[in-house]
């Protein structure tokens, strides 16, 4: 009987093979630990989050002046909204400004020289000034975003830079927006979306086109019908001369 022999080279590439399906199985077989199972795993201070060690969790662990959103430290909003703000100001995109112009107040309330005040109470136009109008029994300067039969106006909302997410600041605003819709039959809405100058024009068309749109999502959720909203993307081209925080806008026009 004759036993047939395997040539050195193959006997090698066989134990080669057979090595590599070995740490393969082996690889296979084990898992990969988690990050963490508590936050003493953690290094620089992190906390641990399934099984992940992140920047925070709560507010409490970032510095002071920042708060924790998605397990970052990010810099805190100035303000949530309008009573947080100093002299009339308005709460936009989280930070304090002037007003700009009176769709900004808010209901019977008027923009004077970058301050929120109460609006004048009237009959007729004679008793307001000059370059005012009595509309719904208060004096208003004309071009508002109260048209026809509407009985109450539609306030602008601001965005940070290159953002396209509803701050906080800008939730009561769009909910009096969707109470005014809902108020006004027969009446659709135009969500004019604009930006800064930053970025390229192609650039700048789509971040006003999401604007738009987080805008008619977020009020649709609250129950405006989107058959009523319709959105027109602007980008840079119809800055408000006011400065970029302005211009960071979605305004709201009745059709």
């Amino acid at each position: 009987m004759h036993r047939r022999l395997s040539r050195p080279g193959a006997v090698l590439a066989a134990c080669a093979l057979a090595l590599g399906a070995c740490l393969v199985v082996a690889s296979c077989g084990s898992s990969a630990r988690p990050g963490c199972k508590a936050d003493k795993d953690c290094k620089n201070h992190q906390a641990c989050a399934a099984g992940k060690c992140v920047e925070c969790i709560t507010d409490e662990q970032c510095p002071r002046g920042k708060t924790c959103s998605n397990n970052a430290c990010v810099t805190a909003a100035e303000c949530k909204s309008d009573s947080q703000c100093p002299g009339g100001q308005v709460c936009q995109a989280g930070k304090c400004k002037a007003c700009a112009t009176d769709g900004e107040c808010g209901p019977n309330s008027r923009c004077n020289a970058g301050a929120c005040q109460p609006a004048k109470p009237c009959t007729k136009d004679d008793q307001c000034a000059d370059d005012e109008e009595c509309q719904q029994g208060f004096c208003r300067k004309p071009g508002s975003t109260s048209v026809g039969d509407a009985t109450c106006t539609l306030s602008t909302v601001y965005f940070a830079f290159d953002d396209s997410t509803i701050q906080p600041s800008e939730r009561d605003r769009l909910a009096g927006n969707v109470a005014c819709i809902e108020k006004t039959k027969g009446k659709s809405v135009y969500l004019i979306g604009h930006t800064d100058t930053s970025g390229t024009e192609v650039y700048n068309i789509a971040l006003s086109e999401r604007r738009a749109q987080s805008v008619a999502d977020y009020m649709s959720r609250l129950g405006t019908d989107p058959a009523r909203m319709q959105i027109v993307p602007k980008g840079e081209t119809e800055p408000t001369g006011l400065g970029d925080d302005k211009d960071r806008r979605v305004e709201f026009q009745w059709h």
